[in-house]
């Protein structure tokens, strides 16, 4: 890009998201990059809250600022990323979540990323917040964030210096990236961003990380919301990976493998005192790895978390199994209906 100024489209699909949306949009508008060179286009999965009327309210505010609303009847992330890039005027494209908070160089940090690393797609760090203060909140974002329960990816736990990468979260992309590899998948509910950056890579094209741009990301305040999350995102992955054609990574296939340790271990405890007692041995050592990261939630927040940083984890290692397991399931049997979630745009 030569325009040391493009004109930026943030894209942001939104659903149910009034305690959020308000304070994302003044967040956008406070960016040191020129408001005339930014348009939002908001697109809503049918939000039964007070979302629309926030952006609405926004936007007689604000008469100067482009904000574009679209609806979203699918309610599901991709469709509707995809109908804003049909709308979509900038050369510089940047996906934008409404359950996050962002520095007031974003963009601009973004844009110098593409310019200087010769990149097509630019991202930050994610730092997980808890919503509230509640200790349950805080023992969620505190699991959600930790290796333990997320894995070592770059884009969660740092890196000491700018890297090619794999993948980003959201994305800032240079405009000629949907005219080369194409949209978002609208089969994946959960993953799209995976399986876009890996048709990027296998594209040639380079997906940089800026590791000191950090972006705080509320985590979800419910077990019931972070159950059905991280099973959607299992249940997604073996589909991303039958897509890109590519291999499972190790690290995906440790909740499902675990999974089938509960299941085959429990049922063959029955039948035999020395698998009894091996699988409690595992379990057991397995627990005492949820203890020792309990008691780093201990040292970070107070010890109210302790019991709810141990649950969170085993929560998300389990849903993500169970998911892992059905999309792999459905894809081995063919049948598409197992990929079937409640449609949430987020």
């Amino acid at each position: 890009m030569n325009d040391l100024t493009p004109v930026v489209s943030i894209i942001m699909p939104v659903r149910n998201e009034e305690v959020y949306i308000g304070v994302v949009l003044n967040n956008i508008f406070s960016q040191d990059y020129p408001s005339e060179k930014i348009e939002v286009i908001i697109i809503d999965g049918q939000s039964e809250d007070a979302t629309l009327g926030i952006i609405n309210n926004f936007k007689k505010r604000n008469p100067t600022h482009r904000i574009i609303t679209l609806p979203n009847f699918q309610k599901i992330a991709p469709v509707g990323l995809n109908i804003a890039l049909g709308h979509a005027k900038g050369d510089v494209i940047v996906r934008m979540d409404a359950h996050a908070e962002y520095p007031k160089n974003y963009l601009t940090r973004l844009i110098e990323g593409l310019n200087k690393f010769d990149a097509d797609n630019t991202g930050g760090v994610v730092e997980t917040c808890p919503p509230n203060c509640k200790a349950k909140s805080k023992a969620i974002a505190f699991a959600m964030g930790h290796p333990a329960g997320v894995g070592n990816s770059y884009f969660r736990i740092g890196a000491s210096s700018p890297r090619e990468v794999d993948t980003v979260p959201f994305g800032c992309f240079s405009r000629g990236v949907f005219d080369k590899v194409g949209l978002f998948d609208e089969e994946l509910v959960r993953n799209q961003d995976d399986e876009f950056n890996g048709r990027m890579r296998a594209a040639g094209m380079k997906i940089v990380l800026l590791p000191d741009l950090k972006i705080k990301y509320f985590a979800r305040e419910s077990w019931r919301k972070l159950f059905r999350m991280f099973f959607q995102y299992g249940l997604f992955k073996p589909l991303v990976v039958k897509k890109l054609k590519s291999l499972p990574t190790w690290r995906q296939l440790i909740p499902p493998g675990f999974v089938l340790f509960l299941i085959v271990g429990s049922v063959s405890s029955i039948l035999s005192t020395l698998v009894c007692n091996l699988f409690l041995f595992f379990t057991g050592i397995y627990f005492l790895l949820l203890i020792s990261v309990a008691i780093q939630g201990v040292f970070r927040y107070n010890v109210n978390t302790f019991f709810f940083v141990l649950v969170s984890l085993f929560l998300m290692h389990l849903s993500y199994g169970l998911g892992y397991l059905k999309g792999f399931y459905g894809i081995l049997v063919g049948k598409k209906v197992f990929f079937k979630v409640r449609q949430t745009s987020r």
